[in-house]
């Protein structure tokens, strides 16, 4: 009955965060059409520069939200209100304290400001509007929405889409007709900014004090309940490393990939990342909130059950993430050539190096559920020789291969360290489980995944329809394709995978 339970609670989540995401997708496609028509490329490329220096002083939060996060799996899950009170008080004063260490780094920042922005024609309050703002958004999360955690611990995810993300929605929509109606409209943006930063941060406040009415923060405790949870701040310096690494190898790509290309090249490898990135966070928003459902069985401690639902899980991503990854393969040629013309168009090599990165990161999803349940981070040392493969392969086959080379540092990287040793560390330390278990599922449904794309491409070869003479054609053929691979995966997948054929039976047990 628990497992049902979390089936549905995921599935809630999941269905509330897909529906926003496309209303997000289709708000913000505007906002950028009527940001560039009314204010121009200057004041979106400031806007976007002070996003992303916030972002860099934001890494101060180090991973405490995560390591809060798994901490909370099992007092939750035996209703200890006692410790969960304690362990979000903990965050909320740790929290403050990365707060002061943001605040004094944005006042040292801004200071650079006439250096930073001397190329800029703007007045040089735009830029200190911009980020106050936009730092004053974020200092909300330190203060007030931190709470939030809860509901994302506690499968609760959708009653943060309801009340803040909706309100945030809502701010985009706002920001766009201010932006289009009114003079001065940049203005109309930030008074808009913070206004709803303030009435989101109040609708989630009342969410949690809602679901939560027994939650009582004593921030003055900070310094006691670090030395009685010293668990969390492991993690957190586990994490921190996990964080660091990550944003050395998504930021240091684009560098490498400029060193060695052209102007023109970099163009055309941003037009195919804008259509992976989108397939990535349509992943995320379908299956990131299922996490906490599995933070939640491994509290309860059935281990076969732990089991099962990993290979009912691994499934179930594994068919969504090789159909888009077909989809991806097969149809972004004409996408592009629809979207900006032909002449913006990669190499094949080019975008199956992409589709194989793609691939990785959209299957490796059940593998980190199960380790940030598990609390598994100490494996420190993985994100950094991650990046320093990336780095050093990018660099040096990039020196000979241009931006294949570049490519393919990445995915072996990738293959390295997400695709072998995190699934070996999950199965050693997390499952006690023997690796040779996961090697020959995997195996099985690489095989399957293999031969189903052999058996797609030669039907969809037969099918008379070509996708890049309208857009009508394309959704056509995207539909066409993408259900020929999907059933044909459908099919090898009850065949070969147990993991499979569990997830299908307790689907029909919820539809009953």
């Amino acid at each position: 009955m628990a497992a049902i339970s979390r089936t549905a609670k995921s599935l809630k989540n999941s269905a509330v965060a897909l529906a926003l995401y496309f209303v997000q997708l289709v708000l913000q496609f505007f906002s950028r059409k009527v940001f560039l028509d009314r204010l121009g490329a200057e004041v979106l490329g400031l806007n976007t520069t002070a996003t992303n220096l916030l972002q860099f002083l934001n890494l101060a939060e180090l991973g405490i939200g995560a390591a809060i996060a798994c901490t909370l799996y099992k007092p939750l899950f035996d209703d200890d209100r006692e410790k969960i009170n304690e362990i979000v008080s903990l965050q909320g004063w740790m929290y403050r304290r990365i707060a002061t260490v943001v605040i004094a780094g944005s006042v040292v920042l801004m200071a650079f400001f006439p250096w930073i922005f001397a190329k800029m024609e703007l007045p040089l309050w735009y830029a200190y509007a911009s980020f106050g703002v936009l730092l004053f958004s974020a200092l909300l999360g330190y203060f007030v929405n931190y709470k939030q955690v809860l509901l994302s611990a506690d499968q609760k995810e959708y009653k943060i889409q309801y009340s803040y993300k909706t309100v945030m929605l809502v701010k985009l929509a706002c920001q766009i007709a201010a932006i289009h109606y009114f003079d001065d409209g940049y203005l109309w943006w930030l008074v808009l900014e913070a206004l709803f930063a303030v009435g989101a941060a109040a609708a989630l406040t009342r969410v949690v004090r809602r679901t939560y009415p027994y939650l009582r923060t004593e921030l003055s405790r900070g310094r006691e309940l670090r030395r009685k949870y010293p668990d969390v701040t492991v993690k957190i310096k586990q994490l921190f490393f996990h964080k660091i690494g990550g944003f050395a190898l998504t930021q240091t790509s684009p560098v490498i990939i400029y060193a060695y290309a052209s102007l023109t090249l970099v163009a055309l490898y941003g037009n195919y990342m804008l259509i992976i990135m989108g397939i990535v966070v349509l992943m995320g928003a379908v299956f990131n909130s299922i996490n906490a459902g599995v933070g939640n069985l491994v509290a309860e401690g059935d281990r076969s059950r732990i089991l099962s639902v990993f290979e009912e899980l691994f499934s179930l991503r594994f068919l969504i993430a090789t159909a888009l990854c077909f989809g991806v393969y097969t149809l972004t040629p004409a996408f592009v050539t629809l979207w900006v013309g032909s002449e913006y168009l990669l190499d094949d090599m080019s975008l199956a190096l992409m589709v194989a990165t793609l691939y990785i990161n959209l299957t490796r999803s059940t593998v980190d559920a199960y380790i940030n349940a598990y609390g598994l981070f100490r494996d420190v040392w993985a994100p950094i020789v991650e990046a320093a493969i990336n780095i050093g392969l990018s660099v040096l086959f990039g020196y000979f291969w241009g931006l294949h080379g570049i490519l393919a540092g990445v995915l072996v990287s990738l293959l390295l360290v997400i695709l072998m040793w995190k699934p070996y560390f999950l199965f050693r330390c997390g499952l006690h489980e023997r690796v040779g278990r996961y090697v020959w599922m995997y195996v099985k449904h690489l095989a399957a995944f293999a031969g189903v794309w052999v058996m797609s491409k030669a039907a969809i070869g037969l099918v008379p329809l070509e996708p890049s003479e309208s857009f009508g054609r394309f959704l056509l053929a995207g539909a066409v394709y993408m259900a020929i691979f999907s059933l044909c995966m459908t099919g090898a997948l009850t065949i070969v995978s147990k993991g499979f054929r569990g997830s299908y039976r307790r689907f029909a047990r919820m539809v009953r």
